[in-house]
């Protein structure tokens, strides 16, 4: 088979990012925007050494799992890979990933609970980040096309909340009667790189322009039309990033107009959020992730318990009443302070917060630990870390994971090194993405 050919596919599996997979004399053709059930016509686009990427021309016999794409954005950016399934066939792919990463990977024993549908399916999204480029000569923002760095203009996005289009277009009209250019990731030239956005389910609205260092014209000019566009804003910033790599936030802010901050409540507490500082993107769905932590951590009141990657504090505060002693960990200094202020603000007084990388939580601990929370980044946790929690022996591990591949590789690691896992749960915290949160409960003791 080469590229340009057309055959005839039955969809029979789907990827870790979505795409569906059918197979010609025993090699798979990966096909975005199919799903399993599909009998279709596609075109072979690409041509691997062991595998094809296809692209889906036409159905022939549609899955029963399809429905109508509700999302004037579907298939032309890549953020939503599951625009085209019914919710219940995506919860359905997302366990079966879940539940083959722990066996393939982890080589676990452990068959996943069900996953946890998001309460809300539109709209759920409290932070955007949206890339700015140019068109034609002129300034556009929107997301990414599948597979490439091309911006497509999208306006009501499914997933993002609707004000966020007013401020993405009073952006682009600064843009243009400012003469600013947007940033060119090839040439490193040009000023605005991404918008930032975080809506609260507190009404507050951060806007935070990402752009390189050097003076940025009529600063007051853009924070009136930011303000005319969003009532709810709070906080205008200016973000300064100028590496020439894939990270897109700078560690410099620039507080433009209101305050560096805002304010939510979660769980019953009230938070204040850095821009740069972690907070879960569905908040329903986080209370309900963060009820089942408490129900794993299993808090009788005198526990010695760490929180590491503990962003603001969200997570160990929300336990802190329930345990002895809260320790947490986190790298980001913004975080940290964050952290102790939501300490404060809330009158936990057993809580103790360090700056520092989370493999090295054991220089700032005292006595002994009882429950350890984990709630690293995509790529899972330090090996040097997960050596120390072994060592240092928690009756209970929870582990919060935003990748079934990395948290089945850690699984078995731990689990070598004398830790049973008892039970894992997915929760589905972004919608028509293929991303699945999991929280996993683990026991000291080969045999729990």
């Amino acid at each position: 088979m080469k590229k340009n050919d057309v055959v005839e596919l039955t969809i029979d599996g789907t990827t870790s990012d979505g795409a569906g997979v059918g197979h010609i004399g025993g090699a798979a053709v990966f096909v975005p925007g199919s799903a399993v059930g599909d009998r279709c016509e596609v075109r072979i686009v690409k041509v691997e050494r062991s595998f094809f990427r296809g692209k889906l021309l036409r159905l022939i016999i549609p899955s029963p799992d399809r429905r109508e794409e509700s999302c004037p954005a579907a298939g032309k950016c890549g953020g939503c890979v599951f625009q085209h399934l019914t919710y219940e066939a995506e919860l359905r792919q997302k366990w079966e990933r879940v539940r083959d990463c722990l066996a393939r990977i982890g080589g676990l024993p452990v068959t996943p609970e069900p996953v946890q549908p998001s309460p809300e399916v539109r709209h759920y999204r409290n932070k955007v980040i949206l890339p700015v480029g140019e068109r034609d000569g002129r300034p556009v923002i929107g997301f990414y096309a599948p597979r490439s760095h091309r911006i497509v203009d999208i306006r009501g996005c499914e997933i993002q909340n609707p004000g966020d289009d007013a401020l993405a277009r009073a952006l682009l009209r600064y843009m243009e009667e400012s003469g600013v250019r947007p940033y060119d990731e090839r040439s490193g030239k040009g000023m605005v790189r991404h918008l930032f956005i975080r809506r609260l389910r507190s009404g507050e609205v951060c806007a935070m322009p990402v752009v390189r260092s050097g003076r940025l014209p009529e600063t007051e000019r853009l924070c009136e039309l930011l303000l005319e566009a969003e009532p709810g804003l709070r906080s205008i910033l200016l973000n300064r990033n100028d590496r020439r790599d894939n990270v897109i936030l700078g560690e410099r802010c620039e507080l433009l107009w209101g305050r560096e901050y805002l304010e939510d409540t979660l769980c019953g507490l009230r938070f204040r959020v850095s821009p740069r500082s972690f907070y879960q993107i569905n908040t329903p769905q986080c209370e309900r992730l963060y009820a089942k932590v408490r129900e794993y951590a299993a808090l009788t009141g005198r526990e010695t318990v760490c929180d590491l990657y503990c962003g603001i504090g969200t997570i160990g505060l929300s336990l802190a009443h329930e345990a002895g002693r809260l320790v947490g960990v986190e790298v980001v200094p913004e975080a940290v302070r964050d952290a102790k202020e939501n300490a404060a603000r809330n009158g936990i007084k057993n809580a103790r917060f360090f700056c520092g990388g989370a493999e090295d939580f054991a220089e700032v601990f005292e006595g002994k630990l009882d429950v350890c929370i984990v709630d690293p980044p995509r790529k899972g946790c330090d090996g040097r870390l997960l050596d120390t929690i072994a060592r240092m022996e928690p009756e209970r591990l929870v582990y919060v994971s935003c990748d079934p591949a990395t948290l089945a590789r850690d699984l078995k690691i731990l689990s070598g090194k004398g830790f049973a896992v008892r039970e894992v749960t997915p929760f589905d915290m972004f919608p028509r993405s293929a991303h699945v949160e999991c929280v996993a409960l683990l026991v000291k003791g080969e045999n729990g």
